[in-house]
């Protein structure tokens, strides 16, 4: 029994030994430590930019793409309901002063020629009067220009033209509206606001909501909010636009000793850190490093410039690191907006790593111990 215990010791050293090597090694955490981000800095070999927060690299890096429409779009006058284009479908009614005339027949003063559609050259063919361009005349003037050519061949005639609007001139309204369709541009529809409302409204919540014109090869987009309180965002339709209402997609990511760890939506609202860190219940009193609070994003290269100092080519990664423990560190940290596609992660604290280590190595002793009699 004597070997046993001597041999028992030694075995029960060496099991501590590789346990708490594997628990220093191994421990579960939320992510990287703070001294592992900076290993990744540039000035390290790495290929990221870590930067310290003040005052320069908020105002540096306070940039936020908005949204709203382009002057070719703010422009464009709006559509005289009245004119008639292309795929428009007309209706002609003709009376002529004769018992026997050209198009009416015996007994009857007038005809009606109805759903004449415009070409799409813009041409119509009306009877004995050949082949007329209707697109960009009003009904009026196409009236005359066909009462011109039909007073060559009967005397005195009489035209009316009716337009059934919008037949050319229409728009698509798809996404998040009431009735998704396409639309005439009529008289009072002529300008975005109207269109949305003809198509039952916007069916989701305003602050969330971002309409989009396309029209050709051009794009512009507004939130929906922006659409209401700044007239210039009313812009006037133009005949083809695709008009698209969708829930805004941007949003940042909570990640590490944080109250949660998950994907928010931002809305139409800026945000800056400190905000950020309290959508998400703020920081893990038991867990976080107030020294340590980085948000990673991907800086364009106009951005990355000016935050450096110096230019740069192409886009670059950014770590920037706020901590709340100095003197104005709350303050730079209200002051740095968040943007779509951030990523704000905070570190755990060192003494939490000592802590999980201190339990592993205390743990795998009891392990141990238990081994050591089992052995004896």
């Amino acid at each position: 029994m004597t070997v046993s215990f001597r041999a028992a010791a030694p075995f029960r050293l060496l099991l501590i030994a590789s346990l708490t090597l594997l628990a220093a090694c191994a421990l579960p955490r939320s992510g990287p430590n703070k001294n592992e981000i900076f290993d990744g800095a540039v000035e390290r070999g790495g290929n990221t930019q870590v930067i310290y927060v003040n005052d320069h690299v908020t105002r540096a890096s306070s940039f936020v793409p908005a949204y709203g429409f382009s002057n070719s779009f703010r422009a464009a006058g709006q559509v005289g309901a009245d004119e008639i284009r292309p795929g428009d479908v007309l209706g002609l009614s003709i009376w002529e002063n004769v018992d026997d005339g050209l198009l009416t027949s015996l007994g009857a003063s007038s005809t009606s020629l109805t759903e004449i559609q415009v070409d799409s050259d813009g041409f119509i063919f009306v009877p004995y009067a050949g082949r007329v361009r209707a697109a960009g005349s009003t009904p009026d003037e196409l009236r005359e220009t066909i009462t011109q050519r039909l007073s060559t061949q009967t005397p005195d005639p009489q035209v009316t033209v009716q337009r059934v609007a919008g037949d050319g001139a229409t728009v698509s309204v798809v996404g998040r509206v009431g009735a998704q369709g396409v639309y005439p541009i009529e008289r009072p529809t002529r300008s975005l606001s109207a269109m949305l409302a003809r198509a039952g409204g916007v069916a989701i919540a305003p602050e969330v909501a971002v309409v989009t014109v396309k029209r050709g090869s051009d794009s512009g987009r507004v939130w929906l909010t922006d659409l209401y309180a700044n007239p210039g965002n009313d812009i006037a339709l133009r005949p083809g636009d695709l008009i698209v209402v969708e829930e805004d997609q941007r949003s940042f990511t909570s990640l590490g000793a944080l109250g949660g760890q998950t994907r928010v939506p931002l809305g139409n609202e800026m945000i800056n850190a400190v905000e950020a860190i309290a959508m998400v219940g703020g920081l893990d009193s038991s867990l976080a490093d107030p020294t340590g609070v980085f948000v990673l994003r991907d800086e364009p290269e106009s951005v990355a410039s000016r935050v450096l100092g110096k230019p740069v080519q192409g886009t670059q990664r950014f770590a920037y690191v706020l901590d709340l423990t100095r003197p104005n560190g709350l303050f730079l940290a209200r002051d740095f907006v968040i943007r779509d596609g951030d990523t704000v992660y905070v570190t755990e604290a060192p003494y939490v790593q000592w802590q999980k280590t201190l339990s592993a190595v205390t743990g795998s002793a009891a392990t141990a111990d238990s081994l050591s009699s089992i052995g004896n």
